[in-house]
This record gives structure tokens, sequence and C-alpha cells, in this order.
């Protein structure tokens, strides 16, 4: 693999956000198939991603005969929340999203002020995701291994979102080699891909992992309870999180139960912005709430006891003590230490050397 030669961009515009090394957490609230095939769900989602301070809100969009074979049973995680009955392709039929209806949620995003995306899941949906004039693609982790179809949304030329559960290390490695020789601008996403999972499944250390290997901007799609991992992954490097929410934990769907409530999402969001004030500056100096605070605190150089004229400045006879930031740091001690007093010191007088 060559992952070592991979240098992606660093420096990402989604719309009228900046996605970078210093920028804030850019959050991605995944309404995915939460909206129960209803429009009007589908807005109250957006409305609440808005409400709680989102950078994007995104939906999913596939054709079932293009995406699934019909008789393909259900994942594990879905045969716990939907009809047993039902298999995997019944269930996705009635979770579509049209074209139209695509552009009617983009537009409503649009005026509540938030950016709409959606994950395309097969070609048929991928040329209508185009049409839509979205600033991102985000590819689910169900296409990690989908070459080809990488291939094709690398060659859009626009900014990829790439999720990697339920893969290989050198399966992320061969995804990005494919989508490297065509597109730079790629946010890669740690993800485990069951809803939800346990703790001990996150495995956030896989961001290093992927520190240490790729040049490329991080992230963490986060199936986690609750308010979950996505808030330790920032001090890890993520710049993006996203996370599903749902209008009712009770509704019938695959991925309600698993999906942040209401109010959780809005406490998500506090805490990753809280987060991201906790983060602060790379740039390790006083900031200037301390500035005052060094004054009072740090210390100078004063005599230890009464020093004469002629006598060698020593560890003996000079001491460090708060003097409200007048005098020389002891910082500077070897500057002062092995040089003759020039002058008469009492005891606490500030060391004074030219």
């Amino acid at each position: 693999m060559q992952s070592n030669k991979m240098h992606f961009n660093k420096n990402l515009t989604i719309e009228n956000k900046q996605i970078n090394p210093s920028s804030s957490t850019f959050i991605i609230a995944e309404a995915g198939v939460n909206h129960c095939g209803d429009m009007h769900l589908a807005k109250e989602l957006i409305d609440l991603a808005a409400k709680a301070g989102a950078d994007a809100v995104k939906f999913q969009s596939f054709k079932t005969e293009s995406l699934i074979l019909a008789g393909v049973e259900k994942a594990p995680y879905q045969q716990k929340s939907t009809a047993a009955k039902e298999s995997q392709f019944e269930m996705l039929k009635k979770l579509e999203i049209s074209k139209i209806q695509n552009l009617e949620l983009k537009n409503y995003a649009e005026s509540k002020g938030i950016i709409f995306l959606t994950t395309p899941f097969d070609e048929d949906s991928l040329l209508e995701t185009d049409e839509l004039n979205l600033p991102a693609y985000k590819i689910a982790s169900t296409d990690t291994t989908n070459l080809p179809f990488l291939q094709k949304i690398a060659q859009r030329g626009k900014p990829i979102f790439l999720s990697t559960g339920m893969s290989y290390f050198d399966e992320v490695c061969l995804a990005l080699e494919v989508i490297y020789e065509y597109n730079k601008d790629v946010v890669l996403l740690q993800c485990t891909a069951n809803y939800p999972i346990e703790d001990n499944e996150a495995n956030l250390r896989v961001i290093n992992t992927y520190k240490e290997n790729f040049d490329i901007l991080l992230g963490y799609s986060d199936h986690t309870r609750g308010i979950g991992a996505a808030p330790f992954a920032i001090p890890m490097g993520a710049k993006v999180v996203e996370k599903h929410f749902t209008l009712d934990k009770s509704l019938t769907g695959p991925d309600h139960g698993a999906s942040l409530s209401p109010q959780e999402l809005i406490d998500f969001v506090k805490l990753v912005r809280q987060v991201d004030q906790f983060m602060g500056s790379m740039v390790k100096q006083p900031n200037a709430a301390e500035i005052k605070t060094r004054a009072s605190l740090q210390k100078c150089l004063v005599a230890k006891h009464d020093i004469p004229i002629g006598e060698v400045f020593t560890d003996k006879n000079v001491i460090a003590k708060r003097t409200g930031g007048r005098g020389i740091s002891p910082i500077h001690y070897k500057k002062i230490f092995g040089k003759t007093s020039n002058a008469v010191y009492k005891k606490d007088d500030l060391i004074m050397v030219e």
C-alpha cells in the first residue's frame, strides 16, 4: 500500500463552512431514514437539526431495486427494530426519497440556514444527487469496498466524507488510493457499523492509526448510545462528527432506537461546541487572562539576605519570590549567578544587574 505517499487537502470548504485543523468541529446531524417516508417528519428533522446548531443535516438516497436483491435478510440490528417477517427490500422500499422530495428538503434546509446532504447508495441515486448540486458527497460504510462506485464519486470533484465501518485497514487503503487519483478533498471517518454499538466497539484508537498512516482530515461517525463517543474523538483529531437523531425513539424503523432524542441532539451539539472551546489554540503562550495573573504569581530574583558590594551572586544569597512582576525572572538565573554585586542589597531587594 502507498498510504504514506498520499497527501490529501486539509482545508476544505463546504458551502460557508471551513474544515481544517484549526476550525471548529463540523457536525453532521444524521436524519438517515428516520423520516419514516413522511415528508412532514423529514422537515421536522431539519427543523430540529437547525435548532440544535448542527452544521449539516443528512438523509439517505437509494432506489431499492438498484441497491438490494429481493429476499435478502435484514441486518441483525434491523431485525431487532423492525417487523420480523419483513425483508430488507420491503423495509427499504418504504423509506425511499425521490429526487423531487430531496430537492424540496434541500430548499427547506437552506431556508433554515443548515447545509443539506444526502448519501447516495446506488448509481441511479448518485445521478439524482448530482442534479441537487450539493456541496459534498457522503459515502456510507456499505460502499467502502465498492471501488468502481468510489471512483465515480471521486470524479465529481467535490469534497467527500468517507465512512469506514465494517472495513479492514487494507480495504481503507485501497478506497483512498482509488479516490486519490481523482480527488484530494476527503475526510476519513472512523465508524463501527452497528446500531447501536457497545462502548468497547467504538475503537477511537483507529483515529490514531489513520493519523499515523494518512495525511488527511479525520472524523468519526458515531453509533454509540446517547451522546456517546464523538466528543472524545475531537481531542484525538476528529474535525467532523456524525450522529443519528430522531424525533421519537419509539417510532417504527431500523435506526430510531439507536438515535439521539431531540433533547439529546441539542445536548450533543452543545457539548461538541464546548469541547471545541476546550481545545483552544495549539500555540503555547499565556492568554490574555493570564497576563496579570502571571505578573502576580510568577517569581523574580531577590536578595535572600543582605548582600554587600563585591559579593558573588549564587543560590546561597539570591532566591525567587513573588514580586508583582517586578525584577528579573529566575528563568535567567544563569545570567545573574557568578556575577559580582556592584551595590548593597537589603533582604528582599530586587536583584538588578545590567
